[in-house]
């Protein structure tokens, strides 16, 4: 089990991630912006972090970045539905920023399980927990970059 942070601001996501997380077996904290993720990430030391990029307060990338000094070993999902300059350009600046993997919403929930089983430290992943984690792809084909239905 994994303990994985979500960081976005859409009330609708979050719920909707930690619905897909947890039945997989991880255990989930949210948080609703960047700067509330880096106060959780802190009190929690989760292994993996799951964060939007386009949020009030503290950004996606910003986050990114902060949380990279924090903790250089931290797997890092940036994920992201777009916005005004196209959701591939933020994904790749998050990817050479420094997060591991990228996911476009709508997230499919295979892909995030995947992404997570790539990711996350060595026995933190449920091993048969979720039919949905044991069907996934190893090399999830499609997690950066490509457009989920």
């Amino acid at each position: 089990m994994a303990r994985i942070l979500i960081i976005d601001d859409d009330p609708q996501m979050r719920p909707t991630l930690r619905r897909i997380l947890e039945s997989a077996g991880h255990m989930v904290l949210e948080a609703t912006n960047g700067a509330e993720g880096l106060a959780a990430f802190k009190s929690h030391t989760p292994d993996v972090v799951v964060t939007d990029i386009i949020m009030p307060e503290k950004e996606g990338i910003e986050t990114i970045l902060a949380l990279r000094r924090l903790a250089p070993n931290l797997g890092i999902i940036a994920v992201s539905g777009g916005g005004l300059a196209g959701n591939a350009d933020f994904l790749t600046i998050a990817e050479k920023l420094g997060a591991d993997l990228s996911l476009q919403k709508p997230i499919r929930a295979v892909d995030l399980i995947a992404a997570v089983k790539r990711i996350a430290p060595a026995g933190q992943t449920p091993t048969a927990a979720s039919g949905a984690a044991e069907t996934a792809p190893k090399e999830a084909a499609g997690l950066n970059r490509t457009p989920l239905r």
